[in-house]
This record gives C-alpha cells, sequence and structure tokens, in this order.
C-alpha cells in the first residue's frame, strides 16, 4: 500500500449520516405518497410509523401479507394456494434486489437504529461512563435471541392474528414492539407513538414491550456496542442469505491469529471467530460489514471485504498505524 490508507471509519460515519437521513427524513424530500417508492422491503429498520421516511423495512409486509393475507385467507377457505403466497414471494425478491448489493452491510451502513447506537455510544465515551460487554459465556445465548424473536414475533404470531386465534394487534408484533417505531419517529417530531395502546391485554403487553426494550437501547447502548443489534431479527433474517450476496467479508489465515485479538477488540458485536485462525469462522450470522476488523488487524492482507473476486478493501499495517494514532480497538479517542 502507497501513499495514505483509505479512511475507511471516517466514510462509513458519512454514509451513516447520510442514509439516516434518507431512511428517517427522505419523504420530505419526494412526498410522503412518494416515500415508499424508494422500496417497502429494505434490509434495515426503516419504519413505516415514520411518515417522513424514504422506504420500509422489509418486516412489515412480511407481518402483513403473512397475517392479512395468508392467515386471513387460510381461516375464511381453509386453503393454501400459490396466488397466496405469490405477494410473499414479490416482497422477498424486492429485498433480495437491495440485499445483494451490499449484503449485512446495510446494518453497519444504513440501518438507522444501528447508527443510532454507534452515536450512543460515543456520547458514552465522550461523558466517561464505564463501558460493558457480554459476560464470558453468554454469546451463544445471546445469538439465539434474534432468531426467536424473528420467529415468533414476524411469522407465527402474525399468522396467530390472521388464523384468528390472537387479537388484532399481534398481526404486526413485531411493529408495536420495534425500538425504532419509537426512536425515528421521535426523531422526527411524532410523539403519537409514545401513546400506550390498552384496548386489551395484547395491546397493552406489546406496548409495555415496545417501552421495555427502547429503554433498553438507550440506556445499554451508552455503555455497550450494539446492544440491540445483538438481539435484532432484521440481522436473523439477513443472516438467512448472506452467502447469497456477493458482498462479504473473508480471510486469510495467518500464524499469529488468536495472539494480539485487536480485530475482536475492534468488532462493535465481540464476535469472538473474526480472531480464529480458521477463516471459514470469520463471516458469522452477528457480522454487520462495518470494517472496523480490518483496519484494527496489524496484518497485511488477512481480513479483506470482497465484492465477488474483487477485494475493496484489506487489512494492512499502515492502515492499522493510521487508526490507532486516534482511537483505541473499543472506540474510545486517543487523548
Amino acid at each position: 500500500m502507497t501513499g495514505r490508507p483509505f479512511p475507511l471509519s471516517r466514510l462509513r460515519a458519512w454514509v451513516q449520516v447520510a442514509m439516516f437521513l434518507v431512511t428517517v427524513y427522505g419523504g420530505v424530500v419526494v412526498g410522503p405518497y412518494a416515500a415508499d417508492k424508494l422500496s417497502t422491503a429494505l434490509p434495515a429498520l426503516s419504519c413505516t410509523y415514520d411518515r417522513q421516511n424514504g422506504g420500509w423495512c422489509v418486516l412489515r409486509p412480511f407481518q402483513h401479507q403473512t397475517s392479512h393475507q395468508i392467515g386471513a385467507t387460510v381461516a375464511r377457505t381453509g386453503n393454501v394456494t400459490w396466488e397466496l403466497l405469490k405477494p410473499l414471494g414479490i416482497t422477498l425478491l424486492a429485498f433480495f434486489a437491495w440485499f445483494v448489493v451490499l449484503n449485512k452491510a446495510f446494518c453497519g451502513w444504513v440501518c438507522p437504529l444501528g447508527s443510532a447506537q454507534e452515536w450512543l455510544y460515543a456520547l458514552g465515551r465522550r461523558l466517561r461512563l464505564v463501558t460493558r460487554g457480554l459476560p464470558a459465556g453468554w454469546m451463544g445465548r445471546v445469538r439465539a435471541i434474534k432468531w426467536f424473536i424473528l420467529l415468533v414475533f414476524v411469522f407465527v404470531l402474525p399468522l396467530a392474528g390472521g388464523l384468528g386465534w390472537l387479537p388484532g394487534a399481534a398481526s404486526e408484533a413485531w411493529c408495536r414492539v420495534c425500538p425504532s417505531r419509537l426512536l425515528t419517529t421521535l426523531a422526527t417530531g411524532n410523539t403519537e407513538e409514545m401513546a400506550l395502546m390498552i384496548g386489551d391485554g395484547w395491546d397493552a403487553a406489546l406496548g409495555a414491550l415496545g417501552y421495555l426494550l427502547f429503554g433498553f437501547l438507550v440506556t445499554a447502548a451508552c455503555v455497550m456496542r450494539q446492544p440491540f443489534c445483538r438481539i435484532c431479527p432484521l440481522l436473523a433474517w439477513n443472516a438467512l442469505f448472506k452467502r447469497l450476496a456477493p458482498l462479504r467479508l473473508t480471510k486469510n489465515p495467518h500464524p499469529r491469529c488468536g495472539q494480539c485479538r485487536s480485530c475482536h477488540a475492534a468488532c462493535p458485536m465481540e464476535i469472538p471467530e473474526v480472531a480464529s485462525p480458521k477463516a471459514g469462522e470469520v463471516f458469522q450470522d452477528d457480522c454487520t460489514l462495518c470494517g472496523r476488523c480490518i483496519e484494527f488487524c496489524p496484518q497485511e492482507d488477512v481480513l479483506r471485504l470482497k465484492l465477488g473476486p474483487v477485494t475493496l478493501i484489506h487489512s494492512h499495517p499502515e492502515r492499522f498505524r493510521a487508526i490507532s494514532r486516534k482511537e483505541l480497538a473499543n472506540g474510545d479517542r486517543r487523548g
């Protein structure tokens, strides 16, 4: 590598700001009726309840179609046909048209909730709050939570609501509890979503759980990196398709891998496998393709961000020295 190393962290910071403006306020530019033309199947938590947003999270249409089309039709006719499943397939294709571009980098570069957590963590560093990480041995248990939430809140409860087995609130169970619904609407000055609906027990229970998750995100993010991302069902949903998109994190084994563990310390998701000498384990389900492990790897060409066969950026001692002069691997600023 010659000259100054490519400033990946600085680029990502600007992209996050730009994407936050697009996903939260993009409808202001194109108008409220055209805002959903960007997409109704984004691989990022852009909330449909945000009246000014520039696109919708894919989890909303999946809940709607599972409940109001599949569940309600099966309850009425008792039949499941291709025509009934076709809207789900179309939503999946719309999602994949976006997902194939950036893979799980939608989580690390585009998602407004992910960006907000990083900014809250930076605020915590400014306030010199004591940082926290996952206790030893908790990684596997926490990883399972996002898959449970995806299955139960995005598919099972909406389907049960459509079949008439549960009240209507269950038909959009995830949207009722998603922290993005509160965070992004508040960011636009809309306080209506803060009201707790108490129509029945399900309304109250889901609303209370939504408040709990939002409070957890705001407080935990100040002392822990990406606390909600670790249990986010959209990260699980994206992980299902991570091998199908060309953008990915790869690794060349190195004899010193696992000794300095700088890449692991830099990873916002605390993925231990990134420091493993085994190359095939590096692109874990929790990875958001933020690229910090690449910047904080002191060895040349061990970690790489690749688009198909093309290497976009790779680890290098000069890149490591450049970023290490400014900050520590855990995000603390030097000086």
